[in-house]
């Protein structure tokens, strides 16, 4: 089993990844045969096969990388060679060479895995002949530029709705949270249902980390993209929901934690505390039309057809038991910043 899990992948690259790196590969071979008609134009098809990545701004990294790469590892090799012949022991000394000299430039991983990779190629197939070199470096832009060229007009890939996914997704859970603390103010809870909603509470931070992380890769993904300005519109209003959402999230494990350690039977009796339970439908309900508006344009089970935010009005404390007091400060406090994001008067 793990050897197959290293072998494979989860999910397949996307098809249309698939058919932009053979045709970038396609083409690369054949302008490379019109350019430079003497040798096979191994180095621009492996370039062209290595530098289509999902976005423009990562092909273009890529590309970056790999013309480094060849270009040091051509360099050394020619050197090598021109002094030292090409024997298989000078291959080998070549070869380490190269990594030596990508450590000692802190290189990336796949530029210090090219320059070798480039200088054993070179004075395998031919750093003898006159202009070798040059044409590998040279076969190597052709192959990286139709690469770039390729997956920047074959429909680049933007991942603004796996992003607008994310969000909504950690929004409505965070409603659903808000819900499930104000029904457990409301009525009796016995020790495990105290448990379960503690255990679903502690879910909201995975969720975040991966709607961050959808965040990032639809900005990377529209860098260096030609539709950047039309789709910038709708990531930004993601962006501008989920700065808003950590705090939330903070918050309501926080009361659910409150909840879970002070509990007690006679909690439901206490005045200030069946106001809590309002306030946070309201914040529910709230949260669910602000993720609504900021762009997910689904239809939210449940949410009444109310078009301003319900949670405005003051909260009255009454005076608590003194046994229920560190309870209902936290819930206080913790109210008290919900409603500062989601109203959006923060301090």
């Amino acid at each position: 089993m793990k050897l197959t899990s290293a072998l494979r992948i989860p999910k397949r690259l996307p098809v249309l990844q698939v058919v932009k790196m053979a045709v970038a590969v396609g083409l690369a071979w054949v302008a490379s045969q019109l350019l430079l008609p003497n040798d096979l134009p191994i180095f621009a098809a492996i370039a062209a096969l290595l530098v289509v990545q999902p976005s423009v701004n990562q092909t273009l990294g890529r590309a970056i990388e790999r013309t480094a790469g060849v270009i040091g590892g051509v360099i050394i090799a020619s050197t090598i060679g021109f002094f030292l012949g090409q024997s298989s022991w000078i291959v080998l000394g070549a070869i380490v060479v190269s990594i030596l000299v990508a450590w000692a430039l802190r290189l990336s991983p796949v530029a210090s895995s090219q320059i070798p990779i480039s200088a054993m190629l070179v004075l395998a197939l031919g750093a003898t002949t006159p202009g070798y070199a040059l044409d590998r470096i040279f076969e190597t832009f052709i192959g990286a530029g139709i690469a770039l060229i390729i997956n920047a007009l074959i429909v680049p890939p933007v991942l603004i709705a796996p992003a607008r996914d994310a969000v909504s997704l950690l929004a409505r859970e965070l409603a659903d949270t808000f819900d499930r603390i104000a029904q457990a103010l409301r009525t009796p809870q016995t020790p495990i249902d105290l448990m379960e909603l503690m255990i679903k509470a502690r879910l909201l931070r995975p969720m975040q980390a991966s709607a961050d992380k959808a965040i990032a890769q639809a900005e990377e993904s529209l860098m260096l993209n030609p539709r950047k300005a039309r789709l910038r519109v709708g990531l930004d209003a993601d962006r501008e929901m989920i700065e808003r959402l950590p705090t939330l999230v903070t918050r309501a494990i926080g009361m659910t934690r409150a909840l879970h350690d002070h509990y007690d039977q006679s909690l439901q009796f206490e005045p200030s505390v069946q106001a809590f339970s309002r306030e946070l439908a309201r914040a529910a309900h709230d949260l669910k039309l602000l993720a609504r508006q900021e762009g997910d344009l689904t239809e939210v089970p449940d949410l009444p057809a109310i078009d301003d935010l319900a949670l405005t009005a003051p909260l009255r404390i009454v005076t608590p038991h003194p046994d229920h007091w560190i309870l209902i400060g936290s819930l206080m406090e913790d109210l008290r910043r919900v409603r500062e994001e989601i109203v959006g008067d923060r301090a």
